[in-house]
C-alpha cells in the first residue's frame, strides 16, 4: 500500500548560472523602483500643491477654423401682430373672442358712434343740397346766355335794318330826290346800330364767362361737400373692425359692450404664418452684431438657420433686442411666445492658434494657463484673442501640442506648479 508520493518525488539544484541570473534581475528591478521613487520624489517636493486628475479637465492646443459666436436667449414672436384701436368713442360690439382663426377682412367688432353718425348724415344733406344749387345755376346760366345772345340778335337785326336803309338812300341820293339831312340821319342810325351790334355781342360774350364761372364756383363747393361726405363716410366704415391679415387673436383689451375713448387699443392680431426669434443679446456683444449676421436657432425639432434683420437702438436691463428672421421656409411646430436658445456667428478666423474654452479664462482673466509637462501643471503667462462659446484664441504662450488645464484651477490657488496624482 503507497501512502503517498513522496519517496516519488526528486530535490533538483539549479544551476550556478540560473541563480545568478535571477539575482541580476531583482536588482534591476529594485533599481528602477528606486528610481522611479526619486522621480516622483522630486517632482512632488518641487510642486507647491497637488491635485488628483479626476478633479481636472485637460485640452490640447491645436490649430484650426475659430468662429467667433454668442449663445443667447430669446422667444419666438409675430413678424407680423397688428394692434387695433379705435378710431372714436364708442361702444364696442365683439365679434369674436380671444383665440379665435380669423381670415382677412372678417368682421372682428362694431363700433357704434352716434356722433360719426350725424356727422355723415349731415354731410350728406350738404352735398345734396350743393348739388341742387349747381343744377340750378346751370339752368340759370343758359337763361342769362340766352338772353343776352337774344340782345346780340336784336342788335344785329337792328344794324342790318339801318344799313338797307343807307343802302336806299344811297340809290336815290344820286339823282336827288331826298334830302341831304336825311341821309345823314340814316348813315348816322347805321353807324349807332353797328356800335349796339357790336357791343351786344361782347356783353353775350361777357354774360357766357361768367355764367360758366358762377358753374365752376358752385361745382367746386360741390365737390368740397362730397370730399366731406366721403371723409364721414370713411370714418363710419372705420367703425366696422375688420381683420388686415390672417391669424387669431391674440389678446382682447376690451369687454363686449365697453365704452372706449379714441385710439384706445382693442384687440391684437397674431398671424402665425410669418414668425421670427426675438433674441436677448448682452450689450457686451452689441459692438460686434451688424444686420445680415448669421444666426442658428436650436429648436426642438433641430437646429434652424436664420439671419438678424433688426437691432434695437437702446439697452434695457444691459440687454439688446435683436430680431432673426428664417432662412428658406419657416419651421413646423413653432408657437407663439416659445422659449428657444440661438447662437450668433459673429466672425470667422481660419488657422489660428486655440484650445477649448474653459473656466481657466474667467478665474485667471486670460493671462494665465497652467501647462501640464510630466504630471505637473505649470502657472504659465500667456495672451488670448477671440473667444467664442466653445474656444479660445491663443495669441501667445503656448504652442501647438501643449495640454493645459481648462477646468478645475480653482483648486490650484494660483500655485506656480501643482502635481497631479
Amino acid at each position: 500500500m503507497i501512502r503517498d508520493t513522496s519517496l516519488q518525488d526528486a530535490l533538483l539544484t539549479p544551476p550556478p548560472a540560473q541563480k545568478a541570473k535571477r539575482r541580476a534581475l531583482l536588482a534591476g528591478g529594485a533599481v528602477a523602483l528606486a528610481a522611479l521613487a526619486v522621480f516622483l520624489l522630486s517632482n512632488w517636493s518641487a510642486s507647491e500643491r497637488s491635485v488628483s486628475a479626476s478633479r481636472l479637465r485637460i485640452a490640447e492646443v491645436g490649430r484650426g477654423t475659430l468662429v467667433r459666436d454668442a449663445s443667447v436667449n430669446g422667444r419666438v414672436v409675430a413678424a407680423v401682430s397688428p394692434t387695433l384701436f379705435a378710431t372714436a368713442p364708442a361702444i364696442v360690439n365683439l365679434k369674436v373672442a380671444a383665440g379665435d382663426t380669423v381670415k382677412k377682412g372678417d368682421v372682428l367688432a362694431v363700433l357704434e358712434s352716434p356722433d360719426l353718425s350725424d356727422a355723415l348724415k349731415r354731410e350728406q344733406s350738404t352735398y345734396e343740397q350743393l348739388k341742387a344749387e349747381v343744377a340750378r345755376q346751370q339752368i340759370l346760366s343758359r337763361k342769362q346766355k340766352l338772353l343776352a345772345q337774344r340782345e346780340a340778335d336784336t342788335a344785329e337785326i337792328e344794324r342790318l335794318s339801318a344799313q338797307r336803309t343807307l343802302e336806299r338812300y344811297d340809290s336815290v341820293g344820286q339823282v336827288g330826290i331826298i334830302a341831304k339831312i336825311d341821309y345823314q340821319k340814316a348813315k348816322d342810325a347805321l353807324n349807332s346800330a353797328q356800335i349796339r351790334a357790336r357791343h351786344a355781342a361782347q356783353a353775350a360774350n361777357l354774360e357766357g364767362d361768367d355764367v360758366a364761372l358762377a358753374i365752376r364756383t358752385k361745382t367746386g363747393e360741390m365737390e368740397r361737400a362730397r370730399l366731406a361726405m366721403a371723409n364721414a363716410q370713411r370714418r363710419v366704415d372705420e367703425l366696422t373692425v375688420r381683420a388686415p391679415v390672417d391669424g387669431f387673436i391674440g389678446t382682447l383689451n376690451v369687454q363686449n359692450r365697453m365704452m372706449v375713448a379714441a385710439n384706445a387699443p382693442l384687440m391684437t392680431l397674431v398671424d402665425l404664418s410669418r414668425l421670427e426669434v426675438e433674441l436677448e443679446v448682452p450689450e457686451t456683444y452689441v459692438s460686434d452684431l451688424g444686420l445680415g449676421m448669421n444666426a442658428e436657432i436650436a429648436l426642438p425639432a433641430g437646429t434652424a438657420t436664420g439671419k438678424l434683420t433688426a437691432l434695437s437702438p437702446e439697452v434695457v436691463k444691459n440687454q439688446v433686442l435683436a430680431r432673426v428672421r428664417f432662412d428658406g421656409e419657416q419651421p413646423q411646430g413653432l408657437r407663439q411666445s416659445q422659449r428657444v436658445t440661438a447662437r450668433l456667428l459673429i466672425e470667422e478666423k481660419p488657422n489660428v492658434l486655440m484650445v477649448a474654452r474653459g473656466p481657466f479664462v474667467e478665474s485667471e482673466g486670460g493671462r494665465f494657463a497652467y501647462v501640464v509637462r510630466d504630471g505637473v501643471a505649470v502657472r504659465t503667462p500667456i495672451r488670448i484673442g477671440a473667444t467664442s462659446v466653445s474656444a479660445v484664441e491663443i495669441l501667445s504662450g503656448l504652442k501647438s501640442g501643449d495640454r493645459i488645464v481648462v477646468a478645475g484651477t480653482d483648486a490650484f490657488e494660483n500655485a506656480a506648479s501643482v502635481s497631479i496624482d
